[in-house]
């Protein structure tokens, strides 16, 4: 895999921080010669969703040359079909789902999970790993907790969607249920259904 090499040929994936890990992993299946550079957006976008499309559509404009192919590692994740409307106009490919759940547990097992409560705030390995920088303090509830009930008074549950089998993970996901006073489950997805999507963005399809 080549790493912030300029160049015209080979694939640039623009991805969500919140991915890096798993995208990493994923891609180091493809060997040194797949010829695929990852440039990595701040995670922290997802708390202004609305900065999404117009930073994937400025990256895509400066680095379009150095590149034959491009695909981009997000959902539509709150852009309300923004983004899909700027990887239209490229004519790029992004990640099948509205949201990161959708494509690590893979949209069909996400939809159970989800009729099941309605009212659940999900969690990646991520997000259980940086809950507090992310979500406690990015919401300001370390600051204000009255407003624990205003963002999460419907929610009655955390679903840890967890990546890996770290018990540490685990124990992050029920530490994030504890601190907003939500029952935990924890639902192990693995890496199956991402590493099919992002198989399918790569110009080389890997057996």
């Amino acid at each position: 895999m080549t790493v912030s090499t300029p160049r015209s040929g080979g694939t640039l994936v623009i991805a969500c921080g919140a991915l890096a890990r798993e995208l990493r992993l994923v891609l180091a299946q493809l060997g040194d010669d797949a010829d695929i550079e990852v440039a990595f957006l701040p995670a922290n976008l997802h708390n202004r969703p609305e900065k999404i499309a117009p930073a994937v559509d400025a990256l895509i404009a400066e680095r379009r040359a150095d590149f034959a192919h491009i695909a981009v590692a997000y959902g539509d994740c709150g852009t309300g079909g923004h983004l899909d409307a700027v990887l239209s106009r490229h004519g790029v490919e992004r990640l099948n789902g509205a949201h990161c759940y959708d494509f690590f547990a893979g949209t069909s097992v996400f939809a159970e999970i989800q009729q099941v409560e309605l009212g659940t705030f999900y969690l990646t390995d991520f997000l259980a790993r940086h809950f507090d920088q992310l979500v406690y303090v990015g919401l300001g509830l370390d600051r204000h907790p009255e407003l624990r009930d205003m963002y999460f008074g419907h929610y009655t549950r955390v679903v840890l969607l967890s990546q890996t089998d770290n018990e540490q993970i685990i124990t992050f996901g029920r530490l994030a249920a504890d601190r907003l006073g939500l029952r935990f489950e924890h639902h192990p997805v693995g890496l199956g259904p991402f590493t099919a999507e992002v198989r399918r963005l790569l110009p080389m399809r890997v057996g």
